[in-house]
């Protein structure tokens, strides 16, 4: 609930974090602060006007009040008291009305800052490279987004109303008091300075509980995040881990529930703190100015309008009292927001990039070198709590890799675990880009072609092909919004899975769950390769796209990639050598390097790898993962 003085409860500013007055902050943040509130500023200025003449009015009350007294009560007017109550009554109508508008205000320029802020920062953030992604740990990452956006909102609502708001309540109040009585007024502000160090005593101790606590429960987030997925919840059945993950859990939310306890005993202080204070203040108001009253020195009305009036003051005071961490918390808010916008993709489009046509189907790698970007390319200073440090070699991923697929053409590419084989895919759409030498589709150097256009021309399916938790119509359309059902049945029957589609209660309107999981391994890549087949790529990347599946789903999908495969550019990541035998030039890579390059029957005849790799998996007939 508001005070008279705004700002908000008195308790909030307790969980304001004091470190952040050790934050230094530059002042081209507070210049990008107010350049960010410029299409905001007629509702701004408006707001602030409101808040100023609400703050002004907080003296009207008591001073009519003290008219009342002293001269309607005491000199048996009637019709004054009637006028000056009415009057009262005016000035709360006003006052509501006032806060109402004010309200309206401060929700247009909190929720419209939101909006502006929550939108920047999702674009920029998914346009980061795929390295930015895979050092963030998502939960963390998206609550500390909706922290500091959040926080940032206050600078406009909350911290701007509270300080304008106070700083005139307690510049017009204290002037009221001392023009009503300079000795009952001063001696009552003696109590301010114990009231300050009340209030900087607990909340001192309370911010670092505050932070213990908040630690806490991004713990527990994190835990509930990466066990409630579908892959979670299953790793933990798999492994029975139930007993041990409720002991993990409980021993988190008692350190949370034990923080609980020992900040609101802290609150329970202050609280009574505050409430002494107050008391102790009136009593001393209606000691003073009684013996005043008493002597003649000082009015009925004057002593019962400086009791209203002190207890209007004490509220104001203490939230200036906060008011610097209140902006220090929220410039720093916006300090990391901006970082966060500041921090550069490590893939960019060029401002005059090309739109590569929807045609191109050759691919060439000339002469590719590629090491994965450090740390400290991708990573934010603020994020070191979210953001894991990569455990990938910082040596060179790829060396001198260079070949070239004509249109139509079947590349594929075989070879051990951590060969290169998906960083070489990668490139293709730029996910990362080349260290050094060229990646050309179409005969164009990727880096000078549109993100967009490149995204069309290539189409990928995974060994994991990922699902929206949505529908199979909303899942197909991803790749292409505007297709018919027609169309969508057509790529569902190319890719061996129209009849099993049909055959659910919902059809196309079957929600497939967490990433998919409702639908099995086959199902769920059939439906990738029909999103494929939707998208109508003229570069197609299988990566491993058979990988982990049964004979019968191998099969069905193998027959569906056929239908994806035909007539387009294709490059595949092999699993089974028996499925790439037909490919029009095999590449086997090893520890980043093209070592074998031919067909199925030259690599056989050269030996090398590619025979070791085939008498290992055919040996006994049996197919070796």
């Amino acid at each position: 609930m508001m005070g008279p003085g705004g700002g908000g409860p008195p308790w909030r500013h307790l969980r304001s974090d004091r470190t952040v007055v050790e934050e230094r902050i530059e002042r081209q943040t507070v210049r990008r602060v107010l350049s960010f509130a410029r299409p905001h500023r007629k509702a701004i200025t408006a707001f602030l006007v409101v808040t100023i003449v609400d703050a002004g009015l907080v003296v009207l009350p008591p001073l009519l009040l003290q008219r009342i007294v002293d001269d309607g009560i005491t000199s048996g007017d009637v019709s004054l008291v009637a006028w000056l109550a009415g009057a009262i009554a005016v000035v709360a109508v006003l006052t509501a009305g006032l806060g109402l508008v004010g309200g309206y205000l401060s929700s247009r320029i909190g929720e419209g800052l939101i909006f502006d802020l929550r939108t920047q920062v999702f674009a920029h953030v998914q346009r980061q490279s795929l390295a930015f992604f895979t050092r963030t740990q998502t939960g963390a990452l998206v609550s500390r987004l909706n922290n500091d956006v959040i926080g940032a909102q206050r600078a406009f609502t909350s911290t701007l109303s509270g300080t304008v708001s106070n700083v005139i309540s307690a510049v017009v109040v204290g002037i009221t008091m001392l023009a009503l009585s300079w000795q009952v007024t001063l001696v009552c502000l003696l109590l301010f300075p114990l009231l300050l160090l009340t209030s900087r005593w607990v909340s001192n101790r309370l911010a670092g509980l505050t932070r213990q606590q908040m630690d806490g429960n991004a713990d527990l987030g994190n835990a509930m995040t990466e066990r409630f997925n579908v892959g979670g919840a299953m790793l933990l059945k798999l492994f029975g881990r139930r007993e041990t993950e409720d002991r993990n859990y409980a021993a988190k939310a008692a350190v949370v529930r034990d923080l609980g306890v020992r900040i609101s005993l802290l609150t329970r202080v202050f609280f009574a703190a505050m409430t002494l204070l107050p008391s102790l203040a009136t009593a001393l108001v209606y000691g003073i100015g009684g013996y005043l009253a008493i002597k003649g020195e000082l009015s009925v009305g004057t002593l019962v309008a400086l009791g209203i009036l002190l207890l209007r003051l004490l509220g104001p005071l203490q939230g200036l009292s906060n008011v610097r961490i209140d902006v220090m918390t929220a410039l720093v808010s916006f300090d990391r927001v901006f970082e966060l916008l500041d921090l550069p993709s490590l893939v960019k489009e060029k401002p005059d990039a090309q739109v590569l046509p929807a045609s191109a189907s050759s691919l060439e790698f000339e002469h590719v070198d590629f090491t994965y970007p450090s740390a400290e390319d991708v990573s934010l200073q603020s994020l070191e709590t979210i953001a894991r440090t990569e455990t990938r070699p910082s040596g060179q991923v790829l060396t001198d890799v260079t070949f070239t697929a004509e249109p139509g053409q079947m590349i594929a590419m075989v070879g051990p675990s951590g060969a290169g084989k998906t960083t070489v895919t990668h490139l293709v759409a730029r996910l990362y880009d080349a260290t050094s030498g060229t990646v050309r589709v179409g005969g164009v150097d990727v880096r000078d072609v549109t993100l967009e256009s490149l995204a069309g021309v290539v189409g990928y399916v995974t060994q994991d092909a990922h699902m929206f938790h949505d529908t199979i119509r909303a899942n197909l359309l991803y790749a292409r919004p505007d297709a018919t059902d027609d169309q969508v049945w057509t790529a569902l029957e190319a890719a061996q899975i129209a009849s099993l589609v049909r055959a659910l209660p919902d059809g196309l309107d079957t929600v497939v769950g967490d990433r998919g999981y409702r639908l099995s391994g086959g199902e769920r890549q059939r439906i990738a390769i029909a999103r494929l087949l939707l998208k109508a790529p003229s570069i197609v990347v299988l990566d491993e796209a058979t990988a982990h599946l049964d004979s019968e789903s191998e099969a069905a999908v193998q027959r569906a990639l056929d239908a994806a495969l035909a007539s387009r550019t294709s490059l595949v990541i092999a699993h089974r050598l028996s499925t790439v035998r037909n490919a029009d030039l095999i590449l086997v890579l090893e520890e980043g390097r093209v070592v074998q390059r031919g067909t199925h029957t030259e690599l056989l005849a050269q030996g090398g790898l590619y025979r070791t790799l085939h008498d290992t998996q055919f040996r006994d007939d049996v197919p070796v993962a």
